[in-house]
């Protein structure tokens, strides 16, 4: 059983996952219903709870009709956007969808202000582990919220994994290749837990965006062409947790290896790749030795 300070930060982190999906739920719901009065808000602007569609959706709720004063409400970015939100605003949207969107809106206000609480607590807790929160966040992907429930459920202290694989085994990111007597067994992942495996997958998902300046990113586009996207994704997960083990273990920061890495480490490939994709363009390249200024 671990330590009264960890399973306190696993209550708080668990409950706070349940509420941000739930938020998401209700976001949906929200979505659902303004689809439903034929408003496509959400084809044009990247968050309704922005801003924005926040205030175009009080507007609704209180009786505003004209989609012109709807669509003049756009703050910032969405100013551009006025035209295209005019024809997005136009629907049928009634009493009874002011009534469910008033119902949604309160449930997110409250869910959100919950979920602020919940971090306000957790930043507390977290403080005789600042060391640790600190030093993930410097790895591709992790931001405080995953440092905080990687933190939560491996409890911030690696003497109890004698090496990165025992880690990753224990939080079932070793997805392998089981053969015995001829028979193949299932080599999938297994979901002990949910928890720490959301967390991981957010990192991992981040992480994957960033092709041209990290290593995980650059690691991601080399095994998913071959693997497939989910088995890349656990490949990164299996990655993040070997560096939070050594981290950890180590008391240091994370060195990332370069998005350049695969290029310098196989220069070879990494022109033959070049030449591949500049063929099917129907070109040919040569390559040349930059001289040393």
């Amino acid at each position: 059983m671990p330590p009264e300070p960890v399973r306190h930060l696993r209550d708080l982190t668990r409950y706070r996952t349940s509420l941000t999906a739930e938020q998401t739920r209700e976001v949906q719901r929200l979505e659902k219903e303004l689809e439903d009065a034929g408003i496509k808000l959400s084809s044009v602007a990247t968050d309704i709870m922005g801003v924005s569609g926040r205030a175009m959706l009080a507007a609704l709720i209180e009786g505003e009709r004209d989609v012109h004063t709807l669509a003049g409400m756009a703050k910032a970015r969405m100013r551009p956007k006025i035209p295209t939100l005019v024809e997005a605003l136009t629907g049928n949207f009634g009493e009874h969808h002011a009534f469910l969107c008033r119902l949604h809106l309160e449930r997110i206000d409250h869910l959100t202000e919950a979920i602020g609480e919940l971090s306000a607590r957790i930043e507390e807790e977290m403080l005789p582990f600042s060391r640790q929160l600190d030093l993930l966040q410097t790895i591709p992907g992790v931001g405080q919220g995953v440092a905080e429930v990687l933190i939560a459920e491996t409890g911030g202290d690696m003497a109890r994994f004698a090496t990165a694989g025992h880690l990753a085994s224990w939080a079932g990111v070793c997805p392998g290749h089981h053969e015995s007597a001829g028979k193949h067994k299932s080599g999938r992942r297994h979901h002990d837990n949910r928890w720490l495996g959301a967390a991981l997958g957010t990192a991992a998902m981040a992480a994957s965006r960033t092709r041209e300046t990290t290593y995980p990113g650059a690691r991601y586009h080399r095994l998913a062409p071959r693997l497939g996207k989910k088995k890349a994704i656990v490949a990164l997960e299996h990655s993040i947790l070997t560096a939070l083990w050594h981290m950890l273990t180590d008391d240091v920061t994370y060195q990332d290896l370069g998005g350049d890495y695969y290029a310098k480490y196989d220069p070879e490939r990494a022109m033959r790749r070049i030449t591949r994709q500049a063929n099917a363009l129907g070109f040919t390249v040569r390559f040349d030795p930059i001289e040393a200024v």
